[in-house]
């Protein structure tokens, strides 16, 4: 099964959800988030404005900057599919761009390295027992995360986890996967 076709028939059953069932399992998972150990170490988190059906992201970036958090949020080049991460510290210096994508205005944002940022929030579509994922597509995390040192994990709901999927030699994994389930640990040495 292609990766392609793995993506879309997830994405077709996920935009079936119904939307109180989407915000209380967001909700579980946002709070399950805030208590772990990785979001209370971090200074600089690296997250994307989620759109539905993803997990609601706005919420935990809510909570982020009231902890005192900054949130660095990527601006992606389309042309050589890179990504700039930015720090903002409002839902105002956002824009929205093609695909109805939410990105920081980069003339009211500065940039920040991938060394500044302590945890990256790593989206995904389909997660396998190991942490290995499949995107939305255009492989910028893949090239982002290739000499990226610091804490990752991934926001799922349940139904997007488990799932045998194709791995290729430039993928990453991620550690740790929240669901409103529970916490998903990856092991490393299922690795490959």
């Amino acid at each position: 099964m292609s990766k392609n076709f793995q993506r879309n028939q997830m994405l077709e059953l996920l935009n079936q959800m119904d939307d109180s069932i989407y915000r209380r399992f967001s909700g579980v998972i946002l709070d399950r988030v805030l208590a772990s150990e990785e979001f209370r170490n971090a200074c600089t988190i690296g997250i994307t404005i989620s759109r539905f059906p993803e997990v609601d992201t706005i919420p935990l970036i809510k909570h982020a900057w009231e902890a005192g958090k900054k949130i660095a949020t990527p601006k992606c080049i389309r042309s050589t599919r890179d990504m700039d991460f930015r720090i903002i510290s409002s839902l105002d210096e956002l824009e929205t761009v093609y695909l109805n994508l939410r990105e920081p205005i980069v003339e009211v944002t500065v940039p920040t390295g991938k060394e500044a940022i302590d945890l990256q929030i790593v989206p995904g579509v389909l997660f396998s027992p190991n942490g290995y994922r499949i995107g939305f597509g255009g492989g910028y995390y893949d090239r982002y995360l290739s000499d990226y040192r610091g804490k990752m994990i991934s926001l799922a709901f349940s139904c997007q986890t488990g799932h045998d999927i194709p791995i290729e030699d430039h993928d990453i994994p991620v550690p740790k996967i929240f669901t409103e389930e529970g916490v998903l640990n990856c092991p490393k040495e299922m690795a490959r």
